[in-house]
């Protein structure tokens, strides 16, 4: 039976630095909250500084909170009167630059965090654990003689090898090759859940995050705005700032019609059962590069004004001909001129509206 325990339990919690002319206090961090439950991969995902590695430091005990609670397993670690030190948290750390000692082999790297143990027992479980990340043929090889990926993959061994309650991730694929980072981190999500290992993440990539989470919070200045699974975050955003950071999207303007539909220059669609606006008002449509499909049939023409080859598919930048923009993914094998005038039609099956107000 899957458990439900609440492992990581973050209330309120705020964290300020001292400002840089030493007049005052930068609030990094304010009334965040997020809960992560066993066995869970959580990923905090946002712009660079919008507070989440400040959180993973405050996780680790490697950052004091000035309001609000940190709890690991229902006891109290963090707080304004408690502070337990990092090492007996029971949480470990992959670095962004893996931080492996380039001075010892794969084994031993693997090893390092088990010095309460005997020799053997050593070796055993760093082997056992190098077998668990896909690298036991690798054991003997130094840190620059491995890919990116595998020294990825030799920090996490390093990191459950002493049977963490929680790891913690901090933007574990910006130093790897941009192709290869969301088939690894695939990988990475299949190596923490055949391991039972709780885990929260922080990257600014959308496509690492929805590859490895099961629930993801969106994150701007210093706030998690929506905590929610990759699904829920896509197609039922909170706000205008979730539903724009999220996936490949324009706002374009609508009018709401009888019989709850919604009439945009692409055509009409259907609006949700609960949508409020009256009849007749102006809203905002959020359309997304796979509501737009490429139709040569079709009558409706968007000129192509920019293109970004991506292997299987091209996004395009359409210019409608009241002159707004969208985006469209087609097929590769369509390539088609930047200038060029193409045919298009609305596959929209899912509508996000904001009212402009």
């Amino acid at each position: 039976m899957k458990s439900t325990q609440t492992l990581l339990l973050i209330k309120q919690v705020k964290i300020d630095y001292p400002s840089q002319d030493g007049q005052g206090q930068v609030t990094a961090v304010k009334d965040l909250n997020l809960s992560l439950k066993q066995g869970e991969i959580g990923c905090l995902l946002g712009a660079s500084g919008c507070g989440k590695s400040t959180i993973l430091r405050a996780i680790c005990g490697f950052e004091p909170i000035r309001k609000g609670e940190i709890l690991l397993r229902n006891q109290v670690v963090s707080s304004t009167t408690v502070h337990v030190p990092p090492s007996e948290r029971r949480v470990g750390m992959v670095f962004q630059d893996f931080a492996l000692f380039p001075h010892l082999n794969a084994l031993d790297n693997v090893a390092f965090g088990l010095q309460h143990l005997r020799a053997p027992q050593r070796v055993a479980l760093a082997t056992e654990w190098l077998k668990r990340v896909g690298l036991a043929d690798k054991a003997r090889a130094y840190p620059y003689e491995l890919s990116g990926g595998q020294q990825q993959r030799i920090a996490l061994a390093r990191a459950m090898a002493p049977e963490p309650d929680l790891i913690l991730l901090d933007e574990p694929f910006s130093s790897l090759d941009i192709e290869f980072r969301e088939r690894l981190a695939g990988d990475m999500r299949e190596i923490l859940k055949n391991n039972h290992v709780t885990a929260l993440l922080v990257t600014h990539d959308q496509f690492e995050a929805f590859a490895i989470a099961d629930q993801i919070g969106v994150m701007a200045e210093g706030k998690v705005i929506q905590w929610d699974t990759p699904y829920e975050l896509y197609h039922q955003p909170t706000n205008r700032y979730v539903a724009d950071f999220i996936g490949r999207g324009v706002f374009v303007k609508g009018i709401v019609q009888a019989g709850g539909k919604v009439n945009i220059e692409l055509g009409e669609l259907v609006l949700d059962r609960d949508h409020t606006s009256e009849v007749g008002k102006e809203i905002d449509v959020l359309l997304r590069a796979d509501d737009i499909q490429h139709d040569d049939a079709s009558p409706m023409q968007a000129e192509v004004v920019r293109k970004t080859f991506r292997g299987a598919d091209f996004l395009y930048t359409l210019k409608l001909t009241s002159g707004t923009e969208i985006f469209a993914f087609v097929p590769s094998h369509h390539d088609h001129a930047v200038g060029e005038k193409i045919g298009i039609h609305l596959v929209a099956d899912h509508v996000v509206t904001f009212n402009q107000d």
